[in-house]
């Protein structure tokens, strides 16, 4: 990997040529999609309701792209803050759908849970950010017992521990990627993976059809659509990882591959996981605050578990930050 003599700042986002390369990828997406929208609008080929569908997606991946890469580009703080935000966004939308909201002495548990999981990756503290794995689970458990209601208790703590689970502990991993001078291009990659890994099982699905792969937790989604997003995933983060991982054992063909179907297969249950949620709560989408894809959640929700996934299939191959300073905050040895 190209390795910088340090990970902030705007002055060293493009250091690495992947990088670049990501970011001129997306922004040429967005180009060819708007092209062709607006060609098949101006032949008459959509439907008025497609045709506002297509634009209101459009629109909002426009919005989502400069949110998603710019704190990448930034820097350290700015990613880990991002990631931070965007785990307390989804808690938001999680407490909401569920209830969960009412309990607020148990939401503020997770919510310091949270805020600890990401200081200890601001710090660069590894010790105290897997301690705290046990530390918050232990907390929501006891937390509420001195209210005295045991009436609810293990649904609302239950509740707690899924959300702290795949908001803080899960999704931070992504942002304690970030203590490597070499992050912005696997992060930047991670997050194009998982929205093409969607794509591409929507597209799939439709253009080959076939029986469903599980049709009553997420009745469009087909076998083909699976395989498809296996496929171009799979290809896309290999090709790509080679660039980000040459010279160091991860560079291996077999390990790129294994790699890609982490990526592909994590993000695909990380859907398929949020749509069982909704399922079973009989809800569409997890919120409204992104046009023409529901809420924060049904956005993110395959990051959840792409991130721990892949942030320890590396990390035992190449590390994370392994030669930068710890405790960056706190201090200590």
């Amino acid at each position: 990997m190209i390795r910088p003599t340090a990970p902030e700042g705007w002055g060293r986002a493009f250091e690495h040529p992947v990088t670049v390369g990501i970011v001129l990828a997306a922004l040429g997406v967005l180009l060819l999609a708007a092209a062709v929208i607006g060609a098949l609008s101006l032949a008459g080929r959509l439907s008025p309701a497609l045709r506002r569908e297509l634009w209101l997606r459009l629109g909002a991946w426009a919005v989502l792209l400069p949110l998603m890469l710019g704190p990448v580009l930034a820097g350290r703080v700015w990613t880990i803050g991002a990631v931070t935000l965007l785990g307390l966004v989804c808690l938001r939308e999680y407490d909401r759908a569920t209830g969960l909201f009412r309990d607020y002495w148990t939401v503020a548990i997770v919510v310091a849970g949270i805020l600890a999981v990401n200081f200890a990756a601001l710090d660069h503290w590894y010790g105290f950010f897997v301690a705290l794995w046990p530390l918050a689970t232990i907390a929501i458990a006891v937390g509420t017992i001195p209210q005295d209601r045991p009436e609810g208790y293990i649904r609302r703590t239950a509740l707690a521990l899924f959300a702290f689970v795949l908001f803080g502990a899960g999704l931070a991993h992504l942002g304690y990627m970030a203590n490597d001078p070499g992050y912005r291009p696997l992060v930047l990659l991670l997050l194009c993976a998982v929205a093409l890994n969607d794509v591409a099982a929507f597209t799939t699905g439709r253009l080959l059809g076939g029986p469903k792969l599980l049709p009553r937790t997420s009745p469009n989604k087909t076998v083909s659509g699976a395989l498809g997003a296996l496929v171009v995933t799979t290809a896309l983060v290999a090709f790509v990882g080679s660039r980000i991982f040459a010279g160091t054992p991860l560079a291996a063909p077999h390990w790129l591959l294994l790699l890609g179907v982490l990526v592909s297969v994590a993000g695909q249950c990380g859907d398929l996981m949020l749509s069982s949620v909704k399922r079973d709560l009989g809800i569409k989408d997890m919120g409204a605050a992104v046009p023409g894809h529901g809420g924060v959640l049904d956005r993110f929700n395959s990051l959840l578990l792409v991130a721990p996934a892949v942030f320890h299939f590396v990390g035992y191959f190449v590390g994370f930050g392994l030669d930068q300073p710890t405790r960056l905050l706190t201090g200590g040895p």
